[in-house]
Formats: C-alpha cells, structure tokens, sequence
C-alpha cells in the first residue's frame, strides 16, 4: 500500500526516479530524424534550432517541415535574414499563421547580427533578452545548440511529466511546477539530447491517446501508468466557449485578372501581411445584413455577395467573412494604399490562409475562371 503522504504529496510520487539514462539509451537508438536537428555526435546550428523553433510553435512538425525547407533555402542563415526586407520575410511564412512569430523572428535575426556579432548568444539571459525568444525557446535552444542544463517544457514535455508524476493540477496553472520537475532531470553530460529526447519520448510513446507504456524507457517510474490512468493527464482547465466575429471582405477583380490588395497594419493579428480590403471584425451572433455589410466597401464599385462566404478558426475566436465580388475595367485605377496584384503572382504574395480562402472564393465567384488571367 501506499503511505500516507496527503494528497499533494502523493500526486507528485513517480514509483522510482526516472533516470536519464534510460531515457538517453532509448533516444539513441530510436531519435527522429528531422530536417532541423543535428546529426547523432555533431553540433547543432543554433540559427537552425531557433528556426525550427519558433516555427514549432503551435504548428505540428507534420506542417512545418515544407515551410523549414522553403524558409531554410530562401534565407540559409541569420545574416540572409536579418538583411532582407519585411514582406520577403512575410511571404515566406505566408499560411503558417500567427504572424506575430514572423515579425519577431525578423526582429530577432537583425538584433543577433546588429548586437551580437551574428552569433546566438550562449547564456540563457542573452537569448531571453532577444525578441520574440520567451523561457521555452530559450531553454531549447541553450540546450540543444549550446549544451546548458535548461529544461526545455513544451507540450509534449508537459504530458510525459504530467504523467510521471501524476500532476493533479490542471494545465496551465500546473506549468510552473511541470517545469520544475523537468529541470530537476536534466542531467550535467547531454542535457541537448535530453531535450529532444524528452520531446520525442512525447511525440512517439507518451501520445495523447493510446500511450506505448510497454516499451516506454520510462515506464517503471511512471505513476499514471501504475495507476492506469495515464491518458487522463494531463489535467486541463474546462476550455471557455469561442466566440464568433464576423465581417467582410471585397475581392475587386480587373478585366485582365489582377485583384486588388493592400498591407494590413504591421501590428496586431496578421499585421504586415496582405489581404484583400475590408472592414472591422465585430463579435456578434450572426453575420450582418449584406446592407450593413456594403457601408463598409472601401470604394464605390459592382458589389455582388458571393454565396457561401469563407470561415476560418484562430485560436481565440471563429471569423466568418462575407466575400463581395467586383470585376471593374482594365482601367480601373487602385485606390491609395491599395495596389493591384496580377492573378500569376497571387501565390507570391503574404497572404495569410483566411485571406487566400477570401481571394479564392471571390474569384471563383467572378465567373467560375478569373476573367482573363494576366
């Protein structure tokens, strides 16, 4: 039987301390390859980790890899990045969504090369003084690209934990202490391969549902999987309903296929990237009347509503955009800020994925096939 320790004490109990041994022997022989990780021996590129790292963040690895080549190619190293200008960088994560994460990894590059000699720095306070780089990508890329004994927690890590340790508190008040735990495993010798061990441990044997506890390294320390509740962890917070917004977006198309564009604001969600104009997004519980709807047009032109309208998911909230169509004459003159973009470059552009659902809906509407495309 167990013994009596109280029930916070006792949810913190792993059955033996998992040793990080165990955990290395199994990275060894089972470690992911991936495109941004350093071969078994050799050291990691830090510009790479960081790369990779603010990619991963809520984006699965499934869904980074295409965007890390494409990235990897068109800007190899920091200085690449930190020179070119801020709509190169825009396109380039154009559909990787949270568009803040590219701004600051913009940031980020010229701060390393204009402060930093175009070297990462090495200490865990010289890379949470970069921007954009908080205690989590700190923490993975000291550990992985420079060896510093830093606990590197992401939601894989968060899970395997949870569960080793039985941690009763609900994500995410639980993340403090989750971290603590970590940090007091990292061993002194590979605390990088620890890192990434711990996050592929999360990845391919402490899964969401249906864990692999019988070939687990840790297995024997685990207390959720003594207890047989290892898929009940870790415990989370009753989510909060998602509210709904919802506006409009007007696809203008030319008679030779060119669509007008502009540049949302560089701050605030999707600032810097393009879209098609529109009005406010209001919180509401239905879309508003098309007559309402039209006030917000940005200049005078044919508006027809296309049927159907485009819906798109962001983390806080669901955006419901009615898309209104225009086809104007070759003439047409593009108002101030706004600026015509030929239907070939479309794919070129730093259109976010709400925004290219936006275009592709208006101009299917525009005649099934865009009118003359350039």
């Amino acid at each position: 039987m167990r013994k009596s320790g109280g029930p916070e004490l006792a949810a913190l109990r792993p059955q033996s301390r998992p040793e990080p041994a165990a955990l290395l022997g199994w990275y060894d022989a089972h470690r992911r390859t991936l495109p941004w990780r350093a071969a078994s021996g050799a050291q990691a590129d830090p510009y790479r980790v960081w790369l990779s790292e603010i990619m991963l963040q809520q984006t699965t690895v499934t869904a980074v890899q295409p965007y890390y080549a494409r990235f990897l190619a068109r800007f190899p190293d920091v200085n690449s990045l930190a020179s070119a200008p801020a709509e190169a960088v825009m396109q380039a994560w154009a559909g990787l969504g949270y568009y803040s994460r590219a701004r600051n990894l913009h940031a980020c590059a010229r701060t390393v090369v204009a402060e930093h000699g175009g070297r990462f720095p090495a200490t865990l306070e010289g890379l949470l003084a970069l921007p954009g780089v908080g205690p989590y990508t700190a923490a993975a890329v000291g550990a992985i690209a420079f060896d510093l004994p830093a606990a590197a927690v992401d939601g894989n890590v968060e899970r395997v934990i949870s569960r080793i340790y039985r941690v009763e508190e609900p994500l995410p008040g639980a993340k403090p202490r989750i971290r603590a735990l970590t940090q007091a495993l990292v061993p002194a010798r590979r605390p990088g391969d620890f890192a990434q061990a711990m996050m592929d441990l999360g990845a391919m044997i402490c899964t969401p549902r249906r864990p692999a506890c019988g070939v687990c390294p840790w297995m024997g320390p685990c207390a959720a999987r003594a207890a047989g509740d290892a898929e009940s962890f870790p415990r989370k917070a009753p989510k909060k309903a998602v509210p709904s917004r919802f506006g409009a977006a007007f696809v203008c198309v030319r008679a030779d296929g060119a669509v007008l564009l502009r540049t949302r604001p560089p701050e605030g969600l999707l600032g810097g990237m393009d879209e098609p104009p529109g009005g406010a997004w209001r919180e509401s519980d239905a879309m508003p009347a098309t007559v309402e709807l039209l006030q917000e047009a940005p200049f005078d032109a044919p508006w027809r509503l296309a049927p159907g309208g485009v819906r798109h998911v962001f983390t806080h909230f669901r955006l419901e955009l009615a898309v209104f169509v225009a086809i104007v004459a070759p003439d047409f003159a593009a108002p101030a800020g706004i600026r015509w973009v030929r239907r070939a470059d479309l794919a070129g552009s730093a259109l976010p994925n709400v925004m290219r659902k936006a275009v592709a809906h208006g101009l299917a509407f525009a005649g099934g096939a865009e009118p003359g495309a350039a």
